[in-house]
């Protein structure tokens, strides 16, 4: 009897399993991921895009402000020093937010001065420029985005890998700061800076993908700071890109 009962518990653990794995299958991230693995995995996704959300919820207030208050972008564009300095401080704040990203709360108050920095360089842009092309580079940015997103996530599941995107990402990366440093001294026409413009929300594009494969699969859990830092610079590049050229497309 009690080898009876011990098999018809084993069966029904084992029916139950099968009916959880069929449950569960249509979100395993990708193939091969085990259960356990995969629980974590959302967890620690989750947790990157509860970070990134709050990020760009500061960069919209602080653009908001600097677009709605006059003193503090008529303050940043008269001093072109200051403006510089919050334009590269970020920069140097790469380096010890990589150091203490894993250290609470060192690593939530440098990211709140990288995110800051950048908004209100983000906002001087906006200010400067008609609200009407603010809004449709905001909406193209939110349409590329979430469909890139969400189309490397499908990818993903069906067993797609984006890692050979890296090299060439970051040789078109080093090609595109490299032409911008000579454009500052060799202005380039009207046609070239649309297509300059037009390449670069390509590479940028491609970093979502590259980057968003990477939180899925390769991004340890205690890395989420970083991951959402790069997330964030790729929206943001990308926004400042297709505003450009939309301001280029309107002049």
């Amino acid at each position: 009897m009690y080898t009876a009962a011990a098999t018809s518990s084993t069966a029904g653990f084992e029916t139950a399993k099968m009916i959880k794995g069929d449950i569960e299958e249509g979100e395993v991230l990708y193939p091969g991921l085990g259960y356990g693995e995969n629980q974590l995995r959302w967890g620690f996704i989750r947790k990157v895009y509860g970070i990134l959300s709050a990020q760009l919820v500061l960069t919209t207030l602080v653009s908001a402000a600097t677009v709605l208050y006059a003193p503090i972008n008529d303050t940043l564009r008269a001093n072109s020093g200051l403006l510089i300095f919050f334009a590269v401080l970020p920069f140097f704040l790469l380096w010890p937010l990589y150091i203490y990203q894993q250290r609470h709360p060192h690593n939530l108050i440098i990211l709140g001065l990288f995110t800051a920095c950048l908004s209100l360089t983000v906002g001087v842009s906006c200010a400067n420029t008609d609200g009407k092309i603010v809004l449709e580079a905001l909406i193209l940015t939110a349409a590329v985005v979430c469909s890139l997103t969400g189309y490397t996530f499908w990818a993903a599941k069906k067993g797609k890998d984006f890692s050979f995107l890296g090299p060439m990402l970051f040789g078109s990366l080093v090609g595109i700061i490299v032409a911008g440093v000579m454009q500052a001294f060799f202005p380039l026409g009207s046609t070239s800076i649309l297509i300059y413009g037009g390449f670069s929300a390509i590479v940028f594009s491609g970093y979502i993908v590259y980057d968003t494969d990477n939180l899925i699969k390769r991004f340890s859990y205690d890395e989420y700071i970083w991951a959402s830092v790069t997330l964030y610079l790729d929206i943001l590049n990308l926004f400042l890109t297709i505003l450009r050229m939309l301001q280029r497309g309107d002049n």
